[in-house]
């Protein structure tokens, strides 16, 4: 199956400031900053994604006269993986303003110091047949829980197309998706960094993103 990428701090944009400010150790102490930046990069990424959906022209009637205008055609469903994927879900749900949601809860549990299985638990959808579907989620490290999600919210109908939109992601957990991915789909990456540790983190990375966002957890 085809798997379109797209790498977007590949062109110069104000995207690039934000994804550099979620990095810094000395920025990232501020939480509220912190949600606010991955929210900015999720509206940018929902702009970049909307520029490939589809359009019908309408007609707007104003106080003064008429204008045709290609508005969306169909509204896309914005899936988000808890509890990390939140922020970025709000920057895609102001652009997309009328998009239906759906939720769905992915974690590490660990089996040893360097592996883990990823569990997927819980999951909040409405009916994907024949719709547009984006699955937020700020880093793809290995890849696996992507592709775990991705099967799984599949369970409520089949999507007509498929955007997988992560701030940032490892040479690895990419490959893994384009090797293992079972549908055709677009993979939107903020940047793509150097790669993953023994631990699987993305080097550099950012730490944490759920943990910055929303506070330690046990």
């Amino acid at each position: 199956m085809a798997i379109t990428t797209h790498i977007l701090d590949q062109h110069n944009s104000i995207l690039n400031q934000y994804i550099a400010e979620i990095r810094d150790e000395k920025i990232q102490g501020d939480p509220l900053r912190f949600r606010q930046n991955m929210e900015r990069i999720g509206g940018i990424m929902a702009y970049e994604i909307s520029k490939t959906l589809e359009y019908t022209n309408e007609e707007v009637v104003t106080p003064l006269g008429k204008k045709t205008t290609s508005l969306l055609y169909q509204q896309p469903v914005i899936a988000s993986i808890l509890r990390a994927g939140l922020t970025m879900h709000n920057g895609f749900l102001q652009t997309f303003d009328r998009a239906e949601n759906a939720f769905i809860s992915a974690y590490r549990n660990p089996l040893s110091e360097n592996d883990f299985e990823i569990k997927v638990e819980y999951l909040a959808a409405p009916d994907l047949n024949n719709k547009t579907l984006i699955i937020a989620d700020p880093m793809l490290a290995t890849g696996r829980s992507m592709q775990m999600v991705f099967e799984a919210i599949q369970q409520n109908g089949t999507p007509s197309k498929i955007h997988i939109a992560c701030a940032i992601a490892s040479p690895e957990g990419l490959m893994f998706l384009q090797n293992n991915l079972n549908s055709s789909c677009e993979i939107w990456i903020g940047s793509l960094d150097d790669e993953l540790n023994t631990k699987s983190y993305i080097i550099p990375g950012l730490g944490d993103a759920g943990d910055l966002a929303f506070g330690l957890k046990l």
